[in-house]
């Protein structure tokens, strides 16, 4: 998805706490920002686990242009709505940044500065499967928005 009126790509940021330690979660990640290099600039930013009042002050640091926060407060949207979000907001935002957490979630200052928070679910996944998640949801709404034929 390109910005308007320019032909640089939308620049997505993913902060993100902690490394991925499994080989099969990393080489997930690196599959989905190979085919999502494409679309955006796709950088995944990883901060030092430790709580969530430390972690904070590297978040906070991090955040550049729209934020978003993924946390179980947040929002629940389909695929399709997330496509169309992530749409809207880039018609005004060259820059959107995604937080994720910990294995204790986020402070709650983080989630405050946040523009928007989404829950990808009620349920809860481990922090490191949610890096793989959420990059594919990211490349499923860039092929929707794109009219690619991947999501059914």
């Amino acid at each position: 998805m390109m910005s308007p009126g320019c032909s640089r790509l939308i620049k997505i940021n993913l902060v993100c706490v902690g490394t991925l330690k499994e080989d099969y979660l990393r080489k997930a990640v690196e599959e989905y920002k190979k085919r999502l290099s494409r679309f955006c600039d796709y950088i995944i930013i990883e901060l030092p686990e430790s709580c969530p009042a430390k972690e904070k002050q590297y978040i906070m640091k991090s955040l550049k242009g729209f934020v978003i926060a993924l946390c179980v407060e947040g929002k629940s949207v389909s695929s399709e709505g997330f496509a169309k979000a992530l749409e809207n907001i880039s018609l005004y935002n060259s820059v959107v940044t995604f937080v994720i957490g910990g294995s204790e979630g986020l402070d709650p200052e983080v989630k405050t500065r946040a523009n928007l928070r989404i829950s990808f679910s009620e349920m809860t996944f481990p922090h490191q499967l949610m890096r793989v998640i959420f990059s594919e949801q990211l490349y499923r709404a860039f092929t929707i928005n794109n009219n690619i034929k991947y999501h059914k």
